[in-house]
């Protein structure tokens, strides 16, 4: 095997320093991409399930606001008959102490 002179040695561990410094600045590149794209990966991932969640989440409480809505309006009919039927008794009660002063 030949033998390098000192120079060339020199020149060449040089150029090698560079390269391996190159592949690390590559190395930790690639590294970041990777962690990003499996980063936004699994940020989408959560993303869509966060929307299925709230689709969910928003049909229930759309069910239970027309249920609500339901129940007010009947316990609203219910106010109106009692208070017809109050104005009625009311109505009788003062026909009634009427015919007892005659």
């Amino acid at each position: 095997m030949p033998q390098l002179s000192n120079t060339l040695k020199a020149m060449l561990l040089t150029k090698l320093r560079e390269y391996k410094s190159d592949l690390n600045n590559l190395k930790s590149e690639v590294k970041r991409i990777t962690s990003t794209n499996l980063n936004q990966a699994a940020r989408d991932e959560l993303l869509e399930s966060g929307m299925a969640d709230a689709l969910t989440v928003s049909a229930d409480q759309r069910t239970r606001l027309l249920m609500s809505t339901e129940r007010v309006t009947k316990s609203s009919d219910r106010i109106r008959e009692s208070r017809k039927t109050v104005l009625e008794t009311e109505e009788l009660g003062v026909s009634i102490l009427q015919d007892l002063d005659q």
